[in-house]
């Protein structure tokens, strides 16, 4: 799933220039990508809009004002090198309080446990991608660091 994910970042300017999903599908199959995992990848995907929409009302609180506590079940979930890197981006300026909560919701929608840097690096990708989110070129070049070759399917 995740290597379809960094695929459609890779080839998609933006979130829009991506074909529907049954079109999105065929193409990812030809590409050589599993039916399996374009399932999981669309899937997951529709889950982003989903939570994304669900998540508009926070967008409007100033970036200031909002304090993220973890729960012992997210520290666990999650893992300490996930949240030490979701906030790592809070600190940066690039993910205000509705993409955090965006970021949180989908590495728990992935059901590993706890999540890889490398796969939370990608879901922030993924999150900032989807919202066309201006972010700075330190701050992508660190989104992108990690070698793709230690991503298990």
């Amino acid at each position: 799933m995740f290597d379809i994910l960094v695929y459609l970042f890779e080839n998609y300017y933006t979130p829009q220039a991506c074909p529907e999903a049954d079109v999105l599908a065929h193409k990812l199959a030809a590409v050589g990508f599993e039916h399996e995992d374009i399932n999981d990848a669309l899937g997951w995907l529709h889950g982003l809009a989903q939570t994304t929409e669900e998540c508009g009302e926070l967008a409007h609180i100033p970036v200031g004002d909002s304090k993220r506590i973890f729960t012992d079940h997210e520290y666990q979930t999650l893992g300490t090198q996930a949240i030490g890197f979701i906030t790592f981006l809070e600190n940066s300026g690039v993910l205000p309080p509705a993409l955090r909560e965006i970021l949180i919701e989908r590495a728990q929608a992935t059901g590993e446990s706890p999540i890889s840097l490398s796969k939370i690096k990608i879901i922030a990708l993924m999150v900032l991608w989807s919202q066309e989110a201006e972010v700075d070129h330190l701050v992508f070049e660190e989104l992108l660091a990690d070698d793709r070759t230690r991503l298990s399917h």
